[in-house]
């Protein structure tokens, strides 16, 4: 069995922890208590394939801003959140996902957009548009806006980032399969 490492990043209040808890325990937790570091572990399955995922749900506070980078070394894939009720979250990730492409020395690291708590429409201060934009300066990232209260979307949103990882780096085991064997017996 494959096993993942996804790491969910974004400003504080987002609701990351909300939406890794849906996610991995299907209920919604209400209070908002300051997360410094919570991993979770997962067994779902992807495309007819079993997989292991292994979440690691980070602090969105300036204070722990340290760790990110060695979240950003060790993850596969990136889940990038926003509240669509607070611009100044949604414009944050242009710097996180930049300290990713650094750390990761890579311009094609999978990553998932997220716009959270679509259930709070009448407050919306992020237009759909805005996150539609920035999906394709991203190089077309997949964007989703959830809500972690009612579980709209939050499950794409993980196994389109199992996907994504997949596309991006093939299980040993396909790759092999799908190269020719160089070995020659004589």
């Amino acid at each position: 069995m494959r096993e993942y490492k996804l790491v969910v990043l974004g400003s504080g209040g987002v609701g990351k922890s909300a939406l890794t808890v849906q996610f991995v325990q299907s209920e919604f937790v209400d209070q908002y208590d300051p997360t410094i570091e919570d991993s979770y572990r997962k067994q779902v399955e992807v495309d007819g394939q079993q997989c292991m995922l292994e979440i690691l749900d980070t602090a969105g506070t300036e204070q722990f801003t340290a760790m990110r980078d060695l979240y950003m070394k060790n993850g596969q894939g990136f889940i990038l959140v926003f509240s669509i009720i607070s611009p100044s979250t949604f414009e944050e990730l242009t710097e996180l996902h930049q300290q990713i492409i650094r750390v990761k020395d890579s311009m094609t690291v999978p990553i998932v957009l997220v716009g959270n708590k679509c259930d709070l429409e009448s407050d919306r201060l992020v237009p759909r548009s805005d996150g539609d934009r920035l999906s394709m300066e991203w190089g077309s990232a997949p964007f989703y806006e959830t809500s972690a209260r009612t579980g709209v979307n939050v499950d794409e949103v993980f196994y389109d980032l199992v996907r994504k990882i997949n596309r991006q780096n093939p299980h040993r085991s396909q790759r092999r399969a799908s190269r020719p064997n160089k070995c020659t017996i004589l």
